[in-house]
């Protein structure tokens, strides 16, 4: 059965998890944190809804591709098996993905920023500013997506504290950029908004630069050999779009559901969509460590899975959703109590606060059972069930979340509150589905995508 210690369990989901969860979180204080400078500008009100939709929009994008670059459920898989050569080589042919893609998506990217602007803003000014936004989010994202390769392949061999390292590197930078791009200091021009992803794009380059420094040591370049091998295999880029190609329309079917959504709120009103920016920048809180517990089932479950201990695989799905459930818990009490205390992180515009505070009740709440969600589809996906997650996902997310957004806030005339009270629905519907899937009996022994 390959059963441990109950307490051994914690120790190695937290041992990977909590790095993890250290260097999503600095990417939680730079949203806080540029949220927080660009809600102190003059107008802030359309600026905070502009950078609703560039934050999303970016996300977008990239989420499509990312996916097909780390594929470290297959550099999970082979350090499982103790194959080095071959972790190195995965990273290899990631990068070279990373590279093409990353480029033509920046230059699409850049000639798309404004009809992409127009089509989920309602207000000309709030348009205007996403869009010149968006302009210096895309210029940055060939960076973004290499550093994701490097990210993934230490996701894959347990290295996850040189991912915490690198976040606390990078978004120390990238706050510092933003500030001297936002507010113009040594001499520089004030850009506002747009300073904002200037900043973002700079600092991903610096990214790229720590993480090939990490690989040049003698520890991982003898080690894995990525640099003596480097070579196009079909066979690795065949494996990397069986597994990913779902994950991508996932990511980015959920995302467009998510900017769906802000739309939905900016036809109630510009302060109600400048509300759901505040919001969704608060659920970074929640999020971003429901995201580093996934990292870790995905790791965990892709070894063992290598391994051929299944039983242990499944075992540390649940263990890390229980986890995650207990964090999801405390905060949410902290979201439902004092919630415009927490929104004061993020604006101290008292009118955007005061349209925030009751559906940020609502969104704390629902993630309370997000955590269940995130954690077991990210064990789906390391055991190759990623068309089931991606159907579950899309659907609820775009075929009940964003209806009943529309119906609850715009039809049924319940505004924001209104609009939020279809959060719930979808995460508790995809939760169980998510659910019901690990539980039963073939996931583990019937793996769909066979990489050995």
């Amino acid at each position: 059965m390959n059963l441990l210690p109950v307490n051994s369990y914690y120790k190695k989901i937290l041992r990977v998890g909590l790095p993890a969860i250290a260097g999503l979180s600095t990417q939680m204080v730079v949203s806080l944190v540029d949220t927080a400078m660009v809600g102190r500008l003059e107008g802030a009100t359309y600026a905070l809804a502009a950078m609703g939709i560039g934050v999303l929009a970016t996300w977008a994008l990239v989420s499509f591709f990312q996916v097909l670059l780390p594929a470290y459920v297959i550099v999970a898989r082979r350090f499982g098996q103790g194959n080095y050569l071959e972790c190195g080589n995965t990273l290899n042919n990631s990068l070279i993905i990373s590279l093409l893609i990353g480029t033509v998506v920046a230059l699409i990217g850049v000639f798309l920023t404004k009809p992409i602007a127009d089509f989920f803003a309602s207000d000309d000014t709030v348009a205007y500013y996403a869009s010149e936004y968006l302009f210096y989010r895309f210029l940055g994202i060939p960076f973004f997506l290499i550093s994701v390769s490097y990210r993934g392949f230490f996701f894959g061999i347990s290295k996850t504290k040189i991912f915490m390292i690198s976040g606390a590197l990078t978004n120390l930078f990238n706050i510092i950029f933003s500030y001297i791009f936002i507010y113009g200091s040594f001499g520089l021009p004030k850009m506002g908004l747009p300073g904002s992803g200037l900043g973002a794009s700079i600092a991903t380059f610096s990214d790229v630069i720590f993480y090939l420094i990490i690989m040049l040591l003698p520890s991982y370049r003898k080690k894995f050999q990525n640099f003596r091998h480097f070579k196009f295999d079909k066979e690795i880029i065949k494996g990397i779009y069986k597994i990913s190609i779902p994950v991508s329309f996932q990511n980015v079917f959920v995302l467009i559901g998510f900017l769906s959504f802000v739309a939905i709120t900016g036809i109630i009103g510009t302060e109600e969509q400048a509300a759901t920016q505040a919001i969704i920048s608060t659920l970074f809180i929640s999020f971003l460590p429901l995201f580093g517990f996934g990292i870790a089932v995905q790791t965990l479950v892709g070894n063992n899975l290598g391994a051929g201990k299944y039983n242990l695989a499944k075992i540390y799905g649940f263990e890390t959703a229980k986890v995650a459930t207990i964090y999801t818990i405390l905060l949410g009490f902290v979201f439902i109590l004092i919630p415009q205390y927490v929104l004061l992180i993020v604006t101290n515009d008292w009118s955007i606060i005061n349209f925030a505070a009751p559906a940020l009740k609502i969104a704390g709440f629902a993630q309370v059972f997000y955590a269940t969600g995130v954690v077991l589809a990210n064990a789906l996906q390391a055991a190759g069930r990623t068309v089931f997650v991606m159907k579950s996902e899309v659907v609820t997310n775009l075929f009940i979340f964003v209806p009943l957004a529309y119906l609850f806030g715009v039809v049924l005339e319940m505004g924001l509150v209104g609009a939020w009270l279809a959060l719930p629905v979808y995460v508790i519907i995809y939760s169980t589905s998510i659910f019901w899937k690990y539980n039963s009996t073939e996931w583990h022994t019937e793996i769909p995508m066979k990489l050995d």
